[in-house]
């Protein structure tokens, strides 16, 4: 029996509701939905509430209508969660492509470090705290700026030209552990960073970058698995 649903995003609970009766195996394709009243009834809500999360199914291809016929399944496959898997699996390959990026450039900088280098990276992070829900851009934008600094600190053009190129799929990846489903690494963490390259000791550095990026390859490898 389907539950009635809460009344906070009504249509786009009714339209998980009914999408996960139909991955289920509910109604299988080809088969006519209940009427709007039907449904409306079996979810509590009201059949404006109904249509609407119909309209969104047979947007993502779950459902069609058909003119003075009613509403037929016309797929069981998932379509919005395989696209939300893609997703993150393209945020993955985002996020490993910035680590490589970062772990090289923090080891050529620890190689390269200077006191006036530290100075400047410590002081990218004064104030940066942590997110506290408001500014979005502006917390992104700061933070990149440190972490374009630590690429800047390796000396080496070529990585600061990548980096650079690839500098809006990294601002994706900031503002993405801003979310709720990724871990956004402290202030500490980055802190050990600078600490890292400071010590001169290139597989320190490595290591520090590697341990600020570990738990949103955890969260991001739990996500693709669930």
């Amino acid at each position: 029996m389907m539950k009635p649903l809460s009344r906070t995003n009504l249509a786009d609970n009714a339209a998980d509701a009914i999408r996960a009766e139909i991955v289920a195996g509910r109604w299988p394709i080809g088969e006519k939905l209940p009427n709007e009243a039907a449904l409306s009834t079996m979810l509590s809500v009201s059949r404006g509430t109904v249509r609407e999360a119909v309209r969104a199914l047979v947007s993502q291809g779950l459902l069609e209508t058909r003119q003075g016929s009613g509403t037929y399944v016309l797929s069981t496959t998932d379509s919005a969660r395989l696209l939300t898997m893609a997703k993150r699996a393209d945020l993955r390959d985002q996020f490993e492509a910035r680590c490589a990026l970062e772990v090289e450039a923090a080891r050529l900088a620890s190689q390269r470090q200077t006191p006036d280098m530290i100075a400047a990276l410590r002081q990218r992070l004064t104030g940066r705290g942590l997110y506290g829900g408001r500014d979005k851009a502006g917390f992104v934008g700061r933070d990149f700026a440190f972490h374009k600094a630590v690429i800047a600190a390796s000396g080496n053009r070529a990585l600061v030209e990548i980096y650079d190129f690839f500098s809006a799929s990294i601002a994706e990846t900031i503002a993405a552990t801003l979310e709720e489903d990724l871990p956004e690494p402290n202030l500490q963490a980055h802190v050990d960073i600078v600490d890292a390259i400071e010590t001169g000791d290139a597989s320190k550095a490595d290591a520090a970058v590697r341990r600020f990026m570990a738990p949103i390859f955890t969260a991001l490898d739990r996500m693709l698995l669930s």
